[in-house]
């Protein structure tokens, strides 16, 4: 069974012929082939396009191992261009084909002089796609300057998982939250095989990639303790300062601050994790460290735990977050500073934080994350820092559970999670 990803497919077709190469990124496992090679495919093949049009390479089947070469790989798709109609160039794993070398030179012709080449034929559309260990988001800018085309995939979206899930939508967040959305997953029955293939795909594959791109085994040990200080504390504010000291007072370890940094600099760009920034609301300004990180995959960072920290409060702050970014936000952490009055009648300056402000274009959404809301108190509790806000944008908070999509007296959104993950335009009720 093939999952939709219309969302994905949809921008694949917006961008069609626009003279820029389409460049496929994400994770390992996310969908990344399946959308180019199956849905794309079938999408071209149904519009009419003939199938010899459409060149497609998969370069990490050692059946196509001579065409790793560079050179080669352009003098192959070159052969197949026989007329003056439109064709389309399918690359998969294009990081198999990298290599060093001058176009000019008698060097191998190296991958990104092929992709400029070909760009250059007037009736080609170019679609790659790189994985990240060895392709990532920093390479498209530095060595196509403009003419590459990034389309980011993520792993499924709830939607998306429920979709094929054999469930209700109770028992698919509950699995969601626990297993995350790759898509091999949905289709597995088992803990033991869920728990089983997300170990070995972050020790096996997304760890050892980043270990070996950078360099880094001498102190791969020290690297898997930072992942797991990461995977353990996920929503909490942090900085290189403060990891450094946990290794100190928890491994009994010198870290150094700056290798902090730059180890996860390393997961960023391997699409592992994610971070929001702390924004200023009243001030208008970005305050830069603290910095909250979330894991892209759920499941990873649980079968980094074994499974041991399952706490739905962060689980869903998470996933809320993967969402929005899913659906093109910008998202940020709110700050808010207000002075209030303590018992004894003097004046306190209080700092609350907003979970997540969502911007996009001219839109923006102030949103809290709250697991349950049994008590008025509680209610309160959580919207204050959102009546700290003087500006007109909406104010939400989506909290856990089965709960009415409704305004309180405050003019304050409450709607359930589920209502939030399923419904595209869920936060413009």
């Amino acid at each position: 069974m093939t999952i939709k990803r219309d969302l994905y497919l949809d921008k694949l077709k917006n961008h069609m012929h626009n003279g820029m190469i389409k460049i496929i990124t994400g994770m390992r496992r996310c969908g990344k082939s399946v959308l180019l090679f199956n849905l794309f495919y079938n999408y071209l093949i149904e519009s009419g396009v003939k199938e010899d049009h459409i060149i497609a390479v998969n370069l990490e089947d050692v059946g196509n191992h001579e065409f790793r070469d560079p050179q080669k790989l352009y003098d192959h798709i070159c052969s197949q261009i026989k007329t003056n109609e439109q064709y389309y160039v399918f690359l998969d794993e294009v990081q198999y084909a990298i290599s060093k070398g001058d176009a000019q030179s008698d060097e191998p012709l190296p991958l990104y002089g092929v992709l400029n080449g070909l760009l250059h034929k007037m009736n080609v559309d170019v679609y790659v796609t790189g994985s990240n260990s060895r392709f990532l988001s920093s390479d498209i800018r530095t060595e196509f300057r403009g003419r590459g085309d990034e389309i980011h995939v993520q792993p499924l979206s709830f939607a998306e998982f429920m979709s094929v899930y054999d469930g209700d939508k109770y028992d698919g967040l509950r699995d969601y939250m626990a297993y995350g959305g790759l898509p091999q997953i949905a289709f597995m029955k088992t803990h033991e095989q869920k728990a089983a293939y997300l170990t070995n795909l972050f020790d096996e594959t997304y760890i050892k990639d980043v270990v070996d791109r950078y360099g880094i085994r001498r102190n791969a040990a020290e690297f898997g303790e930072l992942v797991d200080i990461l995977s353990s504390a996920i929503g909490s504010l942090s900085n290189p300062t403060k990891l450094s000291n946990t290794f100190k007072s928890v491994k009994n370890k010198t870290v150094a601050q700056l290798t902090i940094a730059r180890y996860i600099s390393y997961l960023e760009d391997s699409f592992l994790i994610d971070e929001a920034v702390q924004y200023d609301v009243k001030g208008k300004k970005y305050i830069n460290s603290p910095k909250k990180y979330y894991f892209t995959d759920l499941g990873l960072r649980n079968a980094r735990l074994n499974f041991r920290q399952l706490e739905e409060t962060h689980s869903m702050e998470n996933v809320i977050y993967n969402e929005l970014k899913l659906r093109g936000y910008s998202v940020d952490v709110g700050v808010i500073e207000k002075r209030e009055k303590s018992e004894d009648g003097k004046s306190l300056r209080k700092r609350y934080e907003i979970d997540f402000v969502a911007n996009q274009g001219y839109k923006r959404y102030y949103i809290q994350s709250a697991l349950a809301m049994p008590t008025l108190e509680k209610e309160q509790q959580e919207q204050r820092s959102l009546m700290g806000v003087n500006d007109s944008f909406k104010k939400i908070i989506i909290v856990g559970g089965s709960t009415m999509t409704h305004y309180n007296e405050s003019g304050i959104l409450i709607m359930g999670i589920h209502d939030f993950l399923l419904k595209k335009d869920s936060l413009d009720f």
